[in-house]
């Protein structure tokens, strides 16, 4: 049947795996808040982030789209209210505001 979304039974290895990537995103968005001050960098934010993947041995969903001809640099998106969103991770520095 067209336009029809089949629901695929979750097993408890994959709610293990969803409750390691919930715990991963907390402890990175505590991790990225703890440092996000006036004048960290945005590269400064991105490698933190990584290495919060790294001990939760998980992957980032940002990392690499795009696929080989163009792959996103960062495992964060960054960038400042007044820029456009999905920002590649680099040398801006975080301001007061």
């Amino acid at each position: 049947m067209q336009g029809t979304r089949l629901i695929t039974k979750k097993t408890d290895a994959d709610f293990d795996k969803m409750k390691v990537a919930g715990r991963c995103v907390a402890a990175m968005h505590q991790t990225v808040r703890e440092i996000a001050e006036p004048g960290v960098t945005t590269l400064e934010l991105d490698s933190a982030a990584r290495e919060v993947l790294a001990e939760y041995e998980c992957r980032s969903s940002f990392l690499g789209y795009g696929g080989p001809t163009n792959p996103f640099p960062g495992v964060l998106c960054t960038s400042p209210n007044s820029v456009i969103v999905h920002g590649i991770p680099g040398e801006y520095r975080l301001r007061e505001g």
